[in-house]
């Protein structure tokens, strides 16, 4: 639940601490999103300081369906009272039985869209909170009874008082996680071009909301097919790139907002080609390096919120092939420190940036040999081993980022080996039963280029390594044959050198 304070009551110790509750509650949201698709509803409140007396009071008072009908008849019929029947009914509505109670009352809904496209501004505002109150329900029938009030909220989005726009557009959110039915709808009233209309306003508060209405949108389960395509077409996305990339430090909850939008879209691979031509992969370098500097420079805070999303969004359209086989070429190196600034930040606070960053570089390197002789050359590589101690998925992750680097060539895999990756990939054989696989691919890898290196390494311990895995017949047979395969070169080997002794001998000897 969002409060918001009348300027004239509020002080500096209540406003940070409004702005701290707030951050609290931005955090669980984000939290949640970070894991899965997340759909919510929001409850954006006005308050007076007698607020929380009339507040507790609705909350305690048991109210009838008679009583409802009464205030319905006020909203109807008492001019002079409407206003005051208006505050009753908006604390009445906190409660989800009062909102169901309201709804059944013949009338009631009628009445209270009549007030909120009335002359009177005044009316006009208590009404539509009202019906942001009956928003948050989570009962279907309340809010399939507001659908009559959505060409309104739509029409009063231009135009109107910043505080009536963005209670207009938090309300427009919560509907729409409603239902399909109702997303349906608000598209046939052109919710998408009206939002594309709001997304151009220099207000905070309203590009928030914006961000807010727009991301519940662009989650839905038929957005890739009925909603992105048109999001695509508005221009929308260069709108919700332009004002990420420029949004200040103080405007960091819009930010996150339009980074989650983006986020919807690119993982909805509708089009992220068109996006790739629009330019807006430069444009998320760009901006990671910035916030890698702030984080360096430790300026702010809360940033994982933002960054999580972001780099979502890179990963994917790094992953993004087009027609002729081409992937996004990466042509700042800053990137990657980049992105080791956030795993080297986050990795004992906030470790599903680090996981999110690795994805990054998995997608970066696989099968490109001037991205992975970047993180060669920026010596990175003790970066990435260093994290191998850390959780089974983020080892697993470093350990597909080796491999794409070893996977590259002779050359790739003598610098891993110069970085003394060996003894690192041998603790992770000792791990479970899929960072044990993973780590033997890394080693048949490294073998095949370079089996004396490994063979070397291996022959002093191979007899505990077989030991680990005599319970295990699939891996120790992969073992095995990986041992077999180096030991039958080094033979060769070792052949060639007595022939080559030989031969040398005999040219002595005839000389």
């Amino acid at each position: 639940m969002w409060r918001r304070r009348h300027p004239k009551h509020s002080s500096v110790p209540a406003l940070e601490e409004f702005r701290a509750e707030r951050r609290e509650r931005e955090t669980a949201l984000r939290k949640a999103r970070r894991e899965q698709q997340l759909i919510s509803k929001r409850l954006l409140r006005s308050f007076s300081d007698d607020d929380n007396v009339l507040e507790d009071e609705a909350k305690s008072t048991l109210v009838s369906e008679q009583e409802i009908a009464q205030l319905v008849q006020d909203l109807h019929h008492d001019p002079k009272d409407k206003m005051t029947s208006l505050t009753t009914l908006r604390y009445r509505l906190r409660r989800e039985e009062v909102r169901l109670l309201f709804i059944r009352v013949e009338g009631g809904m009628r009445a209270l869209i009549g007030l909120f496209t009335c002359p009177f501004a005044n009316m006009q505002m208590e009404a539509a909170r009202c019906l942001h109150e009956l928003s948050h329900s989570n009962e279907p029938l309340v809010s399939k009874a507001c659908l009559p009030a959505t060409p309104y909220l739509l029409t009063y989005l231009s135009g109107r008082s910043l505080e009536f726009m963005e209670l207009c557009l938090y309300t427009l959110g919560n509907l729409i996680v409603e239902s399909e039915a109702v997303r349906k709808q608000l598209l046939l009233q052109g919710v998408i071009p009206a939002m594309a209309q709001c997304i151009k306003s220099p207000h905070m508060t309203v590009l928030e909301a914006v961000g807010y209405a727009l991301s519940q949108l662009l989650q839905s389960k038929e957005a890739p097919e009925k909603i992105i395509p048109i999001v695509l077409e508005s221009g929308l996305t260069q709108d919700i790139v332009r004002i990420l990339v420029g949004c200040a430090e103080d405007w960091i909850g819009v930010a996150v907002e339009f980074a989650w939008c983006l986020h919807y879209i690119v993982s909805s691979h509708v089009n992220n080609i068109l996006l790739i031509t629009q330019g807006i992969v430069s444009k998320l370098v760009q901006f990671l390096i910035e916030k890698a500097g702030f984080i360096v420079n430790q300026t702010t805070s809360d940033l994982e919120l933002l960054i999580c999303p972001v780099i979502r969004c890179m990963g994917n359209l790094l992953a993004t092939v087009d027609l002729a086989g081409n992937r996004v070429q990466i042509q700042d190196g800053r990137l990657f420190v980049a992105l080791f600034v956030f795993t080297q930040h986050f990795l004992d606070v906030h470790p599903f940036i680090v996981r999110e960053c690795l994805w990054t570089l998995n997608n970066l390197t696989v099968k490109d040999p001037v991205c992975a002789s970047v993180l060669l050359h920026l010596n990175l590589v003790p970066a990435l081993l260093h994290m191998l101690t850390r959780s089974k998925d983020i080892s697993q992750l470093v350990i597909t980022v080796l491999c794409n680097i070893a996977d590259l060539g002779p050359a790739y895999c003598r610098h891993l080996m110069e970085k003394d990756i060996l003894p690192c990939v041998f603790l992770g054989l000792g791990s479970d039963a899929e960072m044990a696989r993973q780590s033997l691919s890394l080693l048949e890898i490294l073998s095949a280029y370079h089996p004396f290196g490994v063979g070397e390494f291996i022959h002093n311990s191979e007899l505990h390594i077989l030991e680990m895995y005599k319970d295990k017949p699939d891996l120790y047979q992969q073992l095995q044959t990986m041992l077999n395969k180096i030991s039958s070169i080094a033979q060769r080997r070792t052949w060639w050198i007595i022939l080559c002794g030989l031969k040398a001998e005999k040219q002595q000897t005839h000389s």
